[in-house]
């Protein structure tokens, strides 16, 4: 464990943690996929509540009242292509600089606030990586995501036998230790360091102390049995071309970790830059799914890649409605859950990182709308981010870059 980096090194960044349980559970979760979708089929031509569907949204057109969909909206600053990906949920700017360094991502905003709450503060997926994560702590380090479900199915459900359970403890108690002498050295250091350092120390002992709140949580966590599922363990596709299988069983498990209140913030990158060409039942794709990002409009390449966009629809489409399928009181569990869709790219072609193709499904938001901003001059993307917080029953005002709460998205 390292200190923050201070005047001598390089500017800090930590959030002091708040938490406040809510009444009934709130859950966010936040899809990126990292080659975007084109749109020209993806974006309606019409805004407000009567708008017609989009050839891409038809996809979705049994839960047209169950989601919003934005136009118009961008990361301030956020530009670099590819790089960008990383930022979705940060907003952190110039991803390609060579001075970059990322920020809080949403997820963990959430997690250091309600984290404590559920066996896992937050749960970190991708498809076809471990390279690309959408999940970032407070001082900017990645949060290395996990794209085997069925580790992550061992992880949620199968309990440990007792001597298992008993060296985690073990670990956790450790862990512990390990924050005490580290405190101890930095408390010594802090006598001779300027007004300025002394201040990211103080933001340091912060998040120590908020780490130690969450592994005194987590003891307690592993001397509670898990959760019994009837799903079966999940079968991770071996060839990386099952790319839409793969999809459809992350969206799954988020589902049962849900369901579960196992947690209630996931993350997932669906990743199709280093995919090979995709085998998809019933369709010929004859190239890689980044080649066909790139289509220098061919028409050829951009119809194969409207059958990739259009099953991404179609397992979006399936995810609302199991969600919308499942009770959870007097709610269904999509009410309680925000699912947010949407890319880096607003057009993958160009390496544009405007106009970014965004839908958010439940949570218990006013939906059944099409949010249109100005295509050249963006609305801010995390004043959305700032509504969701808001949601999920976390005080704040402020996130990234963003300047209020989304304009339009009113709450149930």
């Amino acid at each position: 464990m390292s200190l923050p980096f201070l005047d001598s090194m390089l500017p800090a960044f930590a959030k002091e943690a708040t938490s406040g349980p809510g009444a009934k559970p709130r859950r966010m979760f936040a899809i990126c996929n990292n080659l975007g979708l084109l749109g020209d089929q993806f974006f309606p031509t019409e805004a407000g509540r009567d708008y017609a569907l989009s050839p891409y949204l038809q996809e979705l057109k049994a839960h047209r009242n169950d989601f919003s969909v934005f136009s118009g909206v961008s990361h301030p600053n956020v530009d670099g292509g590819h790089p960008a990906d990383v930022c979705f949920l940060t907003a952190a700017p110039h991803p390609g600089s060579s001075s970059f360094r990322n920020t809080i991502s949403l997820d963990q905003h959430i997690a250091e606030q309600i984290g404590v709450l559920t066996r896992f503060p937050s749960l970190t997926l991708a498809v076809n990586t471990r390279a690309r994560s959408l999940s970032w702590t407070g001082i900017g380090v990645a949060i290395p995501p996990e794209d085997k479900a069925a580790e992550v199915f061992k992880q949620l459900f199968l309990q440990g036998s007792p001597a298992q359970v008993a060296a985690q403890i073990r670990k956790l108690d450790t862990g512990r230790s390990i924050l005490d002498t580290v405190s101890g050295q930095a408390k010594e250091l802090q006598r001779n360091v300027p007004a300025r350092d002394r201040d990211r120390l103080d933001q340091y002992f912060t998040s120590v102390r908020d780490l130690e709140r969450r592994l005194q949580a987590s003891r307690g966590w592993e001397e509670k049995p898990k959760p019994v599922v009837k799903a079966p363990m999940p079968v991770d596709p071996a060839n990386p071309a099952e790319y839409m299988d793969k999809v459809k069983i992350m969206y799954d498990l988020a589902r049962l970790a849900f369901e579960t209140d196992s947690t209630r913030a996931i993350t997932l990158m669906l990743e199709g830059v280093s995919t090979p060409v995709l085998d998809i039942p019933g369709e010929k794709i004859t190239d890689g799914y980044h080649n066909l990002s790139h289509h220098g409009k061919s028409e050829a390449k951009r119809a194969q890649l409207q059958i990739i966009d259009r099953w991404h629809m179609k397992l979006l489409g399936n995810l609302i409605a199991d969600l919308k399928s499942m009770r959870e009181g007097d709610a269904t569990l999509l009410d309680r859950t925000m699912v947010l869709y949407g890319s880096n790219f607003g057009d993958a072609n160009a390496h544009t990182c405007f106009n970014l193709p965004t839908i958010l499904a439940g949570g218990g938001f006013k939906h059944g709308q099409h949010l249109a901003f100005d295509k050249q001059r963006n609305y801010p993307l995390p004043n959305l981010y700032v509504s969701m917080l808001q949601r999920m029953g976390i005080e704040s005002d402020k996130f990234a870059s963003s300047t209020g709460t989304m304009r339009g998205l009113e709450m149930a």
